[in-house]
């Protein structure tokens, strides 16, 4: 386990210095900068706030003295909040964004194995075909189409809930409902195909010769080998969880780290830009990191070692 985890960190750490260097030259190559967009500023005005900013360096200085301050964790300023940096911003806004998208996590993973187990359990009944319609809807219609539903029904029309902003539990129903329906409804299908597979096999059947009720053969024996490969797609899914927050959080007026990204690209804040991008593919490889741990977690016999999973 521990040469498995080392040699992974190892791949960790290249994996996100090609991403550091990858967004600092496609930001570098982007037309522009980030004071294009300031109009009637004298030329000795602009020249003053690149060298302030250290633009007017070579390319490679430019890109050591990012390389520098990632490893040193220092982000940077903002061009377009003055008075904040890029670590300002991040403690500010990912504590929300945290919030919204653990919210979203769960309702995904619990909604979508619930919805998975009883569609497989009352396969081609009416249960089952409401389930997989839910699951339908849901990969279909986009999270920024259902924010705007909701908003309209739930808070405008019927006024059961806020229709934005970020102030209390009450405010975070919409966004989280809206954040999660895509991954609920791949969820509910993949555990659905899942159980059914796992009901047939011999050794659910001898529990169920052996006089085991429903309840007892599905939580003990059937759900927990259904879940292997809901478990596998729990990476991609805190990425679209992540990334669909971008989306949900300027819809909803939330002041999270998405929120400051989108903005961000607005704004040509080429460091706001890097920076967020840096933090997030750091979330992104731990967590497929601890995917493949919680692998050994469900299933003992799946046991890794410095060659991969066996």
């Amino acid at each position: 386990m521990i040469r498995y985890l080392g040699k992974r960190i190892i791949f960790m750490i290249l994996s996100l210095f090609l991403i550091v260097t990858a967004t600092f030259f496609i930001m570098k190559a982007v037309p522009g900068g980030p004071f294009t967009s300031e109009k009637n500023v004298p030329d000795e005005i602009r020249a003053a706030l690149e060298a302030k900013y250290k633009l007017n360096l070579p390319l490679h200085e430019q890109y050591l003295d990012y390389l520098i301050g990632v490893i040193k964790w220092d982000l940077g300023p903002s061009f377009a909040e003055k008075s904040s940096t890029v670590n300002d911003m991040i403690n500010r806004g990912f504590p929300v964004s945290a919030h919204l998208g653990l919210q979203a996590l769960l309702l995904a993973v619990f909604g979508g194995i619930i919805l998975g187990v009883i569609a497989a359990l009352r396969h081609n009944k009416w249960q089952d075909y409401l389930a997989m319609l839910i699951a339908v809807l849901g990969l279909s219609v986009p999270g920024f189409i259902l924010a705007s539903f909701y908003q309209y029904f739930f808070a405008i029309k019927w006024g059961l809930f806020p229709i934005a902003k970020w102030e209390g539990f009450e405010y975070t129903v919409l966004p989280s409902l809206a954040l999660a329906a895509m991954p609920i409804a791949f969820i509910a299908r993949l555990t659905r195909s899942n159980m059914l597979e796992v009901m047939g096999q011999d050794y659910i059947k001898t529990a169920k010769a052996k006089g085991l009720n429903t309840f007892t053969i599905t939580v003990k024996h059937a759900i927990r080998n259904a879940l292997l490969p809901v478990i596998t797609y729990l990476g991609p899914l805190l990425a679209n969880i992540l990334t669909g927050a971008f989306v949900i959080e300027r819809i909803f007026g939330i002041p999270g780290l998405g929120r400051e990204f989108v903005i961000s690209i607005t704004n040509r804040d080429y460091t706001v830009i890097m920076g967020t991008t840096v933090f997030y593919s750091i979330i992104l490889v731990v967590s497929v990191l601890l995917v493949d741990i919680a692998y050994t977690l469900v299933d003992p016999r799946i046991k890794l070692s410095d060659t991969g999973k066996e």
